[in-house]
């Protein structure tokens, strides 16, 4: 059944928004969301359709996400109106210490040499995310969900350009690392061309043992060995992972963090994502500006935009992390009154001289740490015919995780997220490396009510540390500016490295940057690429859409 949707999805072309009265679904991969779509036609919720589609991007997307990784799921019920985040980070291992990446001379690590092998892994989260969801609002068997990977990844599925793209960058770096290369590469080593066929035996087995047999199955018993031995006996940094350590992994509900703005209500995850709060903060400080009245062609609302950004980051990574072992002041990086304080700092004629964080209510003296994202990760969205929403940032984090391979599934990387030096003058770095913690995140699954309450917009990114301004910026596309979600999505994007404002290359922005670094701040064009995924409710019912960027489509039920 499932092969026979996929001939008709690519015998006729669908375009990457997509409307229907009834279920949508959009994600960064075709396959992924004609998974999503079969899932939903067999019957299946959103939440089902979401996880369906996850499992799917593990095996066609494995450089960007996979049960060898974690996420973040935001849920409403449409009957009861209620929103829910469950948290599938990932965990770092009992015998992780504060200076996992600081050298022999007790300098940081260089950030490759710490990602390539054991150093890196993180317990997965997916596969017990992915169990809490379908217990709570699933309506299929659990093994239904695994159909369309399974057949994925045994019959096999067409390389991508994407796909492509990210072998020809790693495919060198893996002399060292044959599992990796004898799935991805050619009998010489030469990153597999666009077109060709991968087909993953090994995965196709690991899915159908946890189909059968449920979660347990991958977080003990043989499956558990063979990742605990690939972390072990990697060949670069072998590190311990144990049994005990996949055994005792716990994904979390969370209270979803929301704020107002302007006549919407604003929900996203909490710590360990940065996310919602750093939008939350981002759209706390333009409110008092006529962005609407501005407008995308006006270089003011952009820098604006830029503004805000350099000061959220700011407060970002000074003062967020895993709240079960730092004190991070949610209130207060939120709380009106401090972001007007942050917002008067903003000038329409000139930008600041620098970009300090702040002193929100309830903060405790900490020190400033930068932490490492790398643009990878994935995104995902649902929405059934019921009004069910689910919407999931899922990762391995950078391109193919650690580069460690068990059961045909990349492992992730993710303990490179945490912050490498865990002081500075004296004080701990939130975001330091501890036994059981999660490192911080990025991803930013979210969700946008009107002023009645209904859902009009859901809504997430991959990018690294440029999920927040991917997602920020399309919220405002919406929110301020009128636009639809897909022309939304495909307003220029803008980021920052160090002092200097990044806006992508070949778009507006970039015809703009002069007048915008004439207020200041040096502006330059760049590659600042995106793959958003969204739904979102017009008077014809509900729209997908997809990032003109990426690969992704938009799909009806």
């Amino acid at each position: 059944m499932f092969k026979r949707a996929l001939l008709v999805l690519f015998l006729f072309f669908i375009p990457a928004a997509a409307i229907a009265e009834g279920g949508v679904v959009s994600s960064a991969d075709p396959r992924a969301s004609a998974a999503g779509q079969q899932t939903l036609r067999a019957g299946g919720s959103a939440a089902d359709a979401a996880m369906a589609m996850m499992l799917a991007l593990g095996v066609v997307e494995p450089q960007s996400s996979g049960i060898g990784g974690g996420g973040f799921l935001v849920y409403h019920d449409g009957k009861q109106g209620t929103i829910d985040t469950i948290d599938g980070r990932e965990t770092a291992p009992s015998a992780a210490t504060p200076d996992r990446f600081m050298g022999p001379d007790g300098k940081p690590m260089g950030f490759r040499d710490a990602v390539m092998g054991g150093l890196s892994v993180g317990v997965p989260g997916n596969i017990r995310l992915m169990e809490q969801t379908h217990a709570r609002w699933g309506k299929l068997p659990w093994a239904a969900l695994f159909g369309p990977a399974i057949w994925l990844a045994e019959e096999g599925f067409e390389v991508s350009e994407p796909l492509h793209n990210r072998l020809v960058s790693m495919a060198p770096l893996w002399k060292d690392f044959p599992e990796i290369r004898a799935i991805y590469a050619d009998k010489d080593g030469n990153p597999l061309p666009v077109g060709a066929t991968v087909r993953n035996p090994k995965l196709a087995a690991l899915l159908k043992q946890i189909a059968i047999a449920g979660p347990d199955a991958f977080y003990t018993g043989d499956a558990a060995k063979a990742l605990v031995n690939a972390v072990s006996a990697a060949p670069h940094h072998p590190t311990a992972l144990t049994l005990n350590d996949l055994a005792a992994y716990q994904a979390k509900e969370r209270p979803a963090v929301c704020a107002p703005y302007r006549t919407y209500k604003v929900c996203g995850m909490g710590p360990p994502s940065s996310g919602a709060t750093t939008i939350l903060q981002i759209l706390g400080m333009i409110e008092r500006f006529d962005m609407s009245g501005m407008g995308k062609d006006d270089p003011r609302s952009w820098h604006v935009i830029a503004e805000a950004m350099m000061l959220a980051y700011a407060d970002r990574e000074k003062y967020l992390g895993d709240r079960d072992f730092v004190s991070v002041p949610m209130a207060g990086l939120i709380d009106p009154a401090y972001l007007s304080r942050r917002s008067k700092l903003i000038s329409l004629s000139a930008s600041l001289a620098s970009y300090d964080a702040g002193n929100p209510p309830g903060a405790e003296q900490r020190t400033a740490g930068i932490s490492s994202e790398v643009a990878g990760t994935t995104h995902f969205v649902a929405v059934d015919g019921d009004g069910n929403v689910a919407t999931m940032t899922s990762t391995v984090e950078g391109p193919f995780g650690s580069q460690l391979v068990a059961n045909g599934m990349v492992l992730n990387n993710e303990l490179t997220d945490f912050t490498f030096t865990p002081e500075r003058n004296g004080a701990p770095v939130a975001n330091r490396v501890e036994a059981g913690k999660r490192p911080l995140s990025s991803m930013s699954p979210t969700i946008v009510y009107d002023a009645n309450g209904k859902l009009v917009l859901a809504l997430g990114s991959a990018g690294g540390k440029r999920i927040i301004m991917h997602v920020a910026k399309t919220l405002i596309g919406v929110l301020d500016f009128g636009l639809s979600a897909q022309d939304a999505i495909a307003l220029p994007n803008i980021y920052f490295r160090g002092d200097t404002v990044l806006v992508e290359q070949g778009t507006m922005l970039a015809d703009m940057a002069p007048r915008m670094s004439a207020l200041g701040r040096k502006v330059v064009p760049s590659n600042v690429d995106s793959k958003v995924n969204a739904i979102e409710w017009t008077p014809q019912g509900w729209r997908g859409a997809a990032d003109p960027r990426s690969v992704g489509i938009a799909l009806t039920e």
